[in-house]
């Protein structure tokens, strides 16, 4: 058994805790959840055991890992290249950004920046939920250069979602006009159902459409706006509280086909 290390991890919320060899390989991990632990091979079995026996609680299950679900050899056999799930909050912004940063003297903040931070408080709100079962991916690029700020897929749906950045200011929504202080008010719900509908039909699932205002001091609607949520950043931890609409393993399934670049290069 000398040699054997025993590594906690977290994986989607959960806690993981692998047994390793001295150069680092795995031979064993423990899923406390399950109650399991999977074994790579047969031939440490007691020496695995016996690493791991001042964190077990209770009987196990031992034996070999189980059998993966589609949605996980979809996952392992994806290049990296075309894998999206590493996406950034904002990813589109900060590789522009990086290869036109703007000149350093403008007296106005470059609205881009502006623009990036929202998607990332948005980001850092949705991957928190990430405990409750529910995936994010950020800046999923569609053909033409649009592209969806954030997907959401969990137990309570999918929602795409479009973010606004509203700091300190009065937001009006009369559907499908959107007017951010003293501006001219824009159409923006249009777009936001625009892009509900694309990854709907990407997915052949329903999406439901949401804006997001981050940060703003006031919102007023005059009237529930058709097929659109509008939330503020500060209310999206509420989406974890919705359920029944997704097993966990159509969800999974869904992200697996979401993270795939190819799945929205065929819009």
């Amino acid at each position: 058994m000398e040699g054997l290390r025993v590594i906690p991890t977290w994986r989607h919320g959960r806690e993981r805790l692998y047994v390793c060899l001295p150069d680092g390989g795995n031979v064993a991990w423990y899923d406390r959840e399950a109650a399991r632990v999977n074994l790579l091979g047969d031939d440490r079995r007691d020496e695995v055991l016996e690493a791991l026996a001042p964190f077990l609680a209770g009987p196990v299950a031992v034996g070999p890992p189980p059998v993966p679900t589609p949605a996980e050899l979809a996952r392992l056999t994806l290049h990296p290249d075309d894998d999206l799930a590493p996406n950034r909050p904002g990813e589109a912004l900060l590789v522009a950004l990086e290869r036109e940063p703007g000149p350093a003297h403008r007296l106005r903040r470059d609205p881009r920046r502006r623009a990036l931070a929202a998607e990332q408080a948005t980001g850092a709100a949705l991957d928190r939920l990430d405990a409750a079962g529910w995936h994010t991916l950020h800046s999923l690029p569609l053909p033409g250069g649009d592209r969806v700020h954030h997907l959401l897929i969990g137990p309570g749906g999918l929602f795409a979602l479009r973010v606004l950045p509203a700091r300190g200011q009065r937001v009006r929504v009369a559907d499908p006009l959107v007017a951010l202080g003293r501006r001219t008010p824009r159409p923006l719900l249009r777009r936001v159902r625009a892009d509900a509908d694309r990854v709907s039909y990407a997915l052949t699932a329903q999406v439901c459409p949401v804006l997001v205002l981050v940060e703003p001091a006031h919102v007023s609607v005059t009237a529930p706006p058709r097929f659109v949520r509008v939330l503020t950043d500060a209310e999206l931890p509420g989406l974890a509280r919705t359920g029944g609409m997704l097993k966990p393993a159509d969800a999974e399934a869904l992200h697996a086909m979401a993270r795939d670049r190819a799945t929205w290069a065929r819009l």
